[in-house]
């Protein structure tokens, strides 16, 4: 299991690494004032304008990164840090998000089959959860029994992460469209100067890797019980 153990951690620091790079780049980006000097609202309610979209409300929430587009209530929640905010950065996000109401709109399949995940996902990460703090909490008792019990536990954990981890790899692709929509809109309106235009891209590019090291950690995650698995039945 030394393999799994260096997965984990490599994984580990990965995640803070990518994590401080994404929050140090927002911090400088959102420093620099947007030379159209338009908010982060006003950026996301014209871009929906433009896709014809008119049955969805612009927010503000609290919180730092915070924002997201919920499609059961045709929302694109905004951080007050981008909603108020006229930078590179809060342009970036907030056209971002609008990308995801678009994705909504003209019902793109990614976007589709991973709001359809969504209940089955929360439920999987539950039972995960409760299993496997059973399983350490009951080690010695569990691992005393028989094996068809381990067995079975290792079955509903490897069951619960590779719901997690299709959850996690169909995010991929909706988080990519939603930026490559952004950045062609913004450059479409010719609103951002080439640096502008150049410090939005490598913002959500930035944005983008948390799901990417997210991915590989569920990943890592699935191969792991999968081995304990195989190996208990060698």
């Amino acid at each position: 299991m030394s393999l799994y153990i260096i997965l984990f951690i490599g994984v580990g620091i990965l995640s803070f690494a990518v994590s401080r790079r994404l929050k140090n780049k927002f911090r400088k980006y959102s420093q620099i004032r947007w030379n159209a000097d338009i908010t982060g609202r006003e950026i996301a309610e014209k871009m929906l304008r433009d896709n014809h979209i008119h049955d969805v409300e612009v927010i503000s929430v609290p919180g730092k990164l915070t924002d997201h587009y919920n499609p059961a209530k045709k929302t694109v929640n905004l951080s007050e840090a981008v909603y108020h905010g006229r930078s590179a950065a809060a342009a970036a996000v907030a056209a971002h998000e609008c990308g995801h109401a678009v994705q909504h709109a003209t019902a793109y399949s990614f976007l589709e089959f991973r709001s359809a995940m969504v209940p089955v996902q929360n439920v999987s990460a539950r039972i995960l959860n409760m299993v496997v703090l059973f399983m350490f909490l009951g080690g010695a008792f569990i691992f005393g029994m028989e094996g068809a019990f381990l067995n079975t536990a290792l079955l509903v954990i490897i069951g619960c992460y590779a719901v997690i981890t299709l959850f996690s790899l169909v995010t991929l692709p909706v988080e990519f469209d939603a930026s490559k929509r952004a950045l062609a809109w913004i450059q479409d309106q010719n609103i951002a100067s080439p640096d502008e235009y150049g410090q939005a891209k490598d913002a959500l590019k930035w944005a983008a890797m948390t799901y990417v090291v997210a991915a590989l950690g569920s990943i890592v995650g699935l191969l792991y019980w999968v081995s304990i698995y195989l190996g208990g039945r060698d």
